[in-house]
């Protein structure tokens, strides 16, 4: 790709120089040849004014210059350098028409056979005759071909520098562009760039960084799902071969029967969890969004709480400073208030506590869930809301727990354009705030 871009950038100079080149050797002939041509006249009439006076007799020694003296008739009188008996009447040559007119004329005749010009120029005498004088020169074409030497010689040294040139204007055009490859990848990257790119380019590398990430999440994803999955599967796989190759006793079946309905349960909770990610990553429409009280939705799910609650000693207090009224979905908030109730209650302590605060906070509605339970180390919290990511794997397959509830707390979030906070202490709790 490199190599033929290069050779097409020094061909289109190359035959871009040649076409500047041709323009302008052919723009300065035309140009020399219309100076040479002004000069010319302005020669023929000094010539013609020193000239008028002389006497015919005199005239015949003018071997450079035709002179011809012609009557008012267009006979020719005189004529130093042909034989006036042969000459026709020249009454109608655009010179002596002129000069018949104005005083003066000038006209240029070109003979094909000898591919030259003659350069006529006529004035009035003062006895009404006409005296003309003409001088012949080289044609345009004429001094073109005098020179194409010249221009042949001028024309190949140019032609070589322009190559190259062009080779050395190639390589440092080129060569910026081949560094973004480097540059997209390394943002360390030293070798010189377009800084006017780099606005384009630093999008590039953020989307690349941005694809690979996601690539990395799915991988991660479908590991990790493929995992869980497997996990209870396998239990629920060995204790019914257990109990159809009848290897247990009853007190057993019974055991194995609750563990079976306990990884069922936990299968089930993960597959759901699942598919509310699947749907709030393809969920962008706000047309579902509605004003409501924020307090009920939360006291409905402290209700459903309660007995989740209790089997884990855990008391919950929900204190309402405000009236808060919040443009959402319904069903989201439900889902963000039930996981981060269910979370404090899970990874709570014995006779612990869960505090829950619904309150304006400078102006700005804020929903608060805060526990007395086991907290979370500062070099976790910042993966906390990654999926499947758990701080106590045990103690999260223990309390049933299936690492996607707080990712689906922080996409919710994500999608109603509001902000999350976690402050945490080992060992003295968490809490968790949101600002609406």
């Amino acid at each position: 790709m490199t190599v033929y871009m290069r050779k097409r950038i020094n061909t289109q100079l190359t035959f871009f120089t040649i076409f500047i080149i041709t323009a302008v050797v052919s723009v300065i002939s035309i140009l020399f040849y219309d100076i040479l041509k002004k000069q010319v006249f302005e020669d023929l009439r000094i010539n013609a004014c020193l000239l008028k006076e002389i006497d015919e007799t005199q005239l015949v020694n003018f071997k450079d210059l035709r002179i011809t003296k012609i009557d008012s008739d267009g006979i020719v009188l005189f004529d130093n350098n042909a034989d006036i008996g042969e000459m026709d009447n020249h009454a109608y040559r655009p010179e002596i028409e002129q000069a018949k007119e104005k005083g003066f004329g000038q006209c240029v005749r070109r003979s094909d056979t000898l591919n030259r010009n003659t350069f006529y120029y006529a004035i009035n005498l003062d006895d009404g005759k006409i005296l003309r004088v003409a001088h012949d020169a080289a044609s345009i074409f004429g001094i073109i071909n005098n020179i194409i030497p010249i221009i042949i010689l001028v024309f190949l040294v140019i032609l070589l520098i322009i190559i190259i040139c062009a080779r050395f204007i190639t390589s440092r055009l080129i060569q910026p562009i081949i560094n973004l490859t480097n540059y997209t990848n390394d943002i360390g990257c030293s070798q010189p760039i377009y800084t006017e790119l780099l606005p384009f380019i630093n999008t590039i590398r953020m989307q690349h960084e941005d694809i690979l990430k996601n690539a990395k999440m799915r991988q991660d994803f479908t590991a990790n799902v493929s995992h869980e999955l497997k996990t209870p599967l396998t239990a629920i796989s060995g204790y019914a071969e257990l109990i159809e190759n009848d290897l247990c006793n009853t007190d057993e079946i019974i055991h194995f029967s609750k563990e079976i309905r306990h990884n069922s349960q936990r299968l089930l909770s993960l597959i759901n969890d699942i598919i509310k990610l699947s749907e709030l990553d393809n969920m962008d429409d706000k047309s579902s969004f509605e004003f409501f009280d924020l307090y009920d939705v939360v006291s409905k799910c402290i209700d459903m709480l309660k007995v989740t609650a209790m089997k884990n000693d855990v008391s919950l207090f929900l204190e309402k400073s405000d009236d808060i009224k919040i443009n959402a979905n319904r069903e989201m908030i439900t889902e963000l208030v039930y996981n981060l109730c269910d979370n404090a209650i899970r990874y709570n302590n014995k006779n612990g506590r869960v505090d829950i605060y619904i309150k304006n906070i400078d102006g700005k509605k804020t929903f608060i869930v805060s526990d007395s339970g086991i907290g979370i180390a500062p070099e976790h919290q910042e993966r906390i809301f990654e999926r499947f990511y758990r701080v106590d794997k045990s103690r999260s397959r223990q309390t049933g727990g299936t690492g996607l509830g707080l990712a689906i707390v922080k996409h919710i979030v994500s999608l109603h354009s509001a902000s999350i906070n976690l402050e945490s202490k080992l060992g003295e709790g968490t809490k968790i705030t949101i600002v609406f």
